[in-house]
């Protein structure tokens, strides 16, 4: 603890974001340079607990004391050491993750939390300029093989782990370029790819083999799989889109974000010139309240929209923790990011009953309703307050209502796998799906946290190493049943 007062004498301050006309002119990513004289200020507020409830809060156990004080004191190659000890990718949880670890903070019963968040992408960016981020060779090989289906944070972190155990790890991507969401689901703004594309070339030059254009199940075949390798790791993903089957859903112009959001990140590749249904001029419904959501209102922004509305069904949240809600479980309060200080009205407690289009099928508007939230029995419903219909006009409306679990397909059948109550594929206490096939991330979780992923996909490989050699160094800070203060 390098400023035993540091708590009481700084207040929370982080990086300002660029003003909304200029960033709305480019798709860099939203935030300025933060001085590394701030930097150190904000971790001096690290209190060094006792108990440091900040490391139960993050599903990897981050060192955030640790590397707080390391910054504090100037030593910042020492702090990516610790970084890199717990996570494989901080420079993306630094970036993208909502920072449970900050929602546990100790200071944040009754201050604002450290910015722990800040601090720890700011490391990982020192490292980058600094170049003291290498590949990590394994020290001797094992003869054994691993096939990873899905290159998305999970499906990474356990490729990573794996290479460097010293297996010879191929991950199997079925879109033109590895990342997955981290690619096609991300907007530039909130990450450039060049930070994905640059600790894709690390872990290449590690030996992990990547394989694109691969739909696994059909061009490769679950037997094959099982003849070619001696493990199989799903890390697939919970890909199966959440739908809204009511009247009208044929019209043009509805879209899954998910339908939307990849061809943004296509246009900013050079892989086309223009989005194939850009936003430019148009009136845009974004039903779902959520990051994805947040994610295409901050695309169409940069499209040129008309006007754009952001739809949430659950009323909307209390701007400080209610007494339900305490410390340090995650807060489930208002809170706006860069998407939303760009414009557009946010509309809470409704619901859309119907769309609207004209003669030649295209959507011309929405018919809505406001709703109640009720609790009976347990269960939760929104029932219509009479007398709230109402028309709102739109020419696109992109539907960002999360995810139901992973997409069912001959991949999964013919593995054989299990499924949950939820819908996810079910796995043992050792990560295990069936005999030699593991999985890790939301395929087994369900739709989660990137962190999540990230910490599944180390767990998972030590699971899959321990299997294969009959023990394992690599390190496991989560269980398939691990719940978090989130």
């Amino acid at each position: 603890m390098g400023d035993i007062k540091g708590f009481m004498k700084h207040r929370r301050e982080l990086p300002r974001r660029r003003s909304v006309p200029v960033r709305l002119r480019d798709w860099s990513e939203v935030y300025e340079p933060f001085p590394e004289d701030k930097l150190r200020t904000q971790a001096s507020r690290c209190m060094d607990c006792g108990i440091p409830f900040c490391n139960n809060g993050c599903p990897l156990g981050n060192l955030i004391p640790e590397w707080n004080d390391l910054v504090y004191s100037e030593h910042f190659k020492e702090a990516i050491d610790r970084l890199h000890a717990t996570n494989n990718f901080p420079e993306f949880t630094g970036r993208l993750c909502p920072a449970p670890c900050e929602a546990a903070c100790v200071l944040g019963i009754n201050e604002d939390p450290v910015t722990i968040k800040q601090v720890e992408v700011e490391i990982i960016n020192r490292a980058w300029e600094e170049g003291w981020v290498t590949p990590q060779l394994p020290q001797e090989l094992t003869g054994k093989s691993v096939a990873v289906v899905g290159s998305g944070p999970a499906g990474l972190a356990a490729a990573q782990q794996l290479t460097r155990a010293g297996h010879n790890v191929v991950c199997y991507e079925r879109a033109d370029r590895p990342g997955g969401l981290l690619r096609y689901g991300i907007p530039e703004f909130k990450m450039e790819k060049k930070v994905l594309d640059r600790r894709l070339e690390q872990m290449e030059a590690e030996g992990t083999k990547f394989e694109v254009n691969i739909d696994v199940g059909t061009d490769i075949t679950a037997a094959d799989l099982r003849e070619n390798f001696d493990a199989v790791v799903l890390a697939s993903g919970a890909t199966a889109w959440r739908d809204l089957p009511i009247a009208g859903r044929e019209f043009k112009g509805i879209y899954q974000a998910m339908e939307f959001l990849p061809w943004a990140n296509k246009v900013q590749q050079g892989d086309i010139s223009e989005h194939p249904f850009s936003a430019e001029g148009k009136h845009v419904i974004i039903i779902g309240g959520g990051d994805t959501g947040a994610d295409c209102l901050g695309t169409v922004h940069r499209h040129g929209c008309a006007s754009v509305h952001q739809f949430e069904i659950m009323p909307c949240p209390p701007d400080v923790r209610p007494g339900v809600n305490p410390w340090p479980t995650w807060p489930f309060i208002y809170r706006t990011s860069s998407a939303h200080e760009e414009g557009g009205e946010r509309v809470y407690a409704i619901n859309t009953t119907e769309f609207l289009g004209d003669s030649d099928g295209n959507l011309r508007a929405l018919q809505t309703v406001q709703v109640e939230q009720v609790f009976e029995d347990g269960r939760m419903s929104f029932p219509a307050i009479e007398g709230t219909e109402e028309t709102y006009e739109a020419d696109i409306v992109l539907l960002a209502m999360g995810f139901v679990g992973p997409e069912r397909g001959k991949l999964l059948e013919d593995l054989g796998v299990e499924f949950t109550d939820r819908g996810n594929v079910a796995r043992d206490e050792h990560w295990m799906a069936t005999e030699g096939v593991f999985v890790c991330g939301d395929m087994g979780r369900g739709q989660s946290l990137i962190v999540w992923a990230i910490a599944e996909g180390r767990a998972c490989a030590a699971s899959v190493d321990e299997w294969l050699m009959d023990e394992t160094l690599l390190p496991s800070v989560v269980t398939p049943t691990s719940m978090s203060l989130a």
